[in-house]
């Protein structure tokens, strides 16, 4: 059964700690998102080896293994947004849905060890890829479809929120 989308505008983030998770985007640097990029995936790994993987804890909620998905997809798109400002000036990024993303790919029926390696692989790329921004470049610009602005700076601590935060998802005690 497809999960209600999330519709908020999490750009937030940027300004104020989440509430949900603890991440507070205003005290990282853009020096240390690398390395909490794949801290942060380095934990992955034990969540999609757990026996209840594919079991959602409700009818709302994403199952670790639909989140462990994402969370890989994440750093591919982040990836391929931070090449996108990097080559062109001031580029719009395609649209991502990724609740359709996660009903078309079927997030829940992968196989979690596949999504394991995928996810190490695609962090450790885009963690690369963002400790290879030139000082001169963390100010270049991008737009989101929906017209948020980002800097190659703040798409970097806006990146990051996502799977810290999805990895507190995942932990969160079940009811």
């Amino acid at each position: 059964m497809p999960i209600e989308p999330d519709t908020k505008n999490w750009t937030w983030v940027l300004e104020d700690r989440c509430p949900e998770c603890g991440f507070d985007g205003r005290t990282v640097t853009f020096d240390e998102v690398p390395g909490l990029v794949r801290a942060n995936a380095a934990a992955w790994p034990a969540e999609l080896a757990r026996d209840d993987v594919r079991e959602r804890p409700d009818d709302a909620t994403w199952s670790p293994l639909e989140y462990g998905a994402h969370v890989r997809d994440v750093h591919r798109v982040m990836a391929g947004r931070l090449e996108l400002m990097l080559a062109e000036d001031a580029p719009r990024f395609p649209n991502w849905d990724q609740d359709a993303t996660a009903v078309e790919d079927r997030y829940g029926e992968q196989d979690p060890a596949v999504v394991a390696e995928e996810l190490l692989a695609a962090a450790d790329r885009t963690a690369a890829a963002f400790a290879a921004v030139r000082d001169d470049q963390v100010d270049r610009p991008g737009l989101r479809s929906d017209g948020s602005a980002f800097t190659v700076k703040s798409l970097a601590r806006y990146y990051l929120h996502d799977p810290v935060h999805h990895l507190a998802d995942v932990r969160r005690p079940r009811a």
